[in-house]
C-alpha cells in the first residue's frame, strides 16, 4: 500500500554535512523505492517568527511560508522527524516550528491529523549512549514529544530510534545506519 510520507529534516544548520540530513535522505530514498509518495522539509531553512501570545496561538493564520508544510502534514499517513539532542530536547527552531504548523490556525480551526490517521518516526542523535539517554533520563523529552505534542493533534503511534554516542561511531556503523534508516523508509516504519 502506497502512503505518503513527510519528512521533517530538524537540524538547524542547513549545510547539510550532518548525520541528521543523511538519515532523512536515507529514509526518504528507501520510500521512493518502495513507491511511497515522499516531501522532504529542512525545518532549519524556514524563516518564520516565534509565538509570542496567546493571540497568535489561538487565532493567528497559518504563515504562507508554512502552509504547504502544514497542508503536507495533514495529508501524511507518516510523519518522519529527525533531529539532534541539544540541550537534552529538540532544538529551538524545531520547537517554533512545531508550535507554528501543529496549532489550530486560521479562526481556531483543529490541528492538522485530528480525527485522522497518521503514523509517527522519530529519529534523534546525540552525543550520548542512547541507552543513558533512554534508561537515566528516561528520554524525557521525547516523552513529551509523544504526549504534549502530538498526542495533542492526534498522531499516534509514534516510534523512536535513537541514534546514541554520534561522534564515536565509525563509518562503518554510520553505514548500517544509514541502511536502517533506508529499510525503515522501505517499510514506511
Amino acid at each position: 500500500m502506497t502512503k505518503h510520507i513527510v519528512i521533517l529534516q530538524g537540524h538547524p544548520d542547513t549545510e547539510g554535512s550532518h548525520f541528521c540530513h543523511g538519515l532523512a535522505m536515507s529514509y526518504a530514498d528507501g520510500a521512493r523505492a518502495a513507491g511511497h509518495a515522499v516531501e522532504l522539509f529542512e525545518v532549519g531553512a524556514m524563516d518564520f517568527p516565534l509565538l509570542r501570545k496567546k493571540s497568535e496561538w489561538d487565532s493567528g493564520e497559518v504563515l504562507p511560508q508554512l502552509a504547504r508544510v502544514r497542508a503536507a502534514i495533514e495529508a501524511a499517513d507518516q510523519l518522519v522527524v529527525v533531529f539532534p539532542l541539544w540541550l537534552g530536547d529538540m532544538p529551538a527552531v524545531l520547537k517554533a516550528f512545531f508550535e507554528q504548523v501543529l496549532r489550530p490556525g486560521q479562526g481556531g480551526t483543529t490541528p492538522p491529523t485530528r480525527g485522522r490517521r497518521c503514523a509517527a518516526r522519530v529519529v534523534v542523535t546525540m552525543g550520548m549512549p542512547a541507552t543513558l539517554y533512554r534508561w537515566y533520563f528516561w528520554a524525557h523529552s521525547l516523552r513529551s514529544l509523544r504526549r504534549n505534542l502530538f498526542g495533542f493533534v492526534g498522531i499516534k503511534p509514534v516510534r523512536i530510534t535513537l541514534v546514541g554516542s554520534i561522534e564515536a561511531i565509525g563509518p562503518a556503523r554510520r553505514g548500517r545506519w544509514l541502511a536502517h534508516l533506508h529499510a525503515l523508509g522501505r517499510a514506511a516504519g
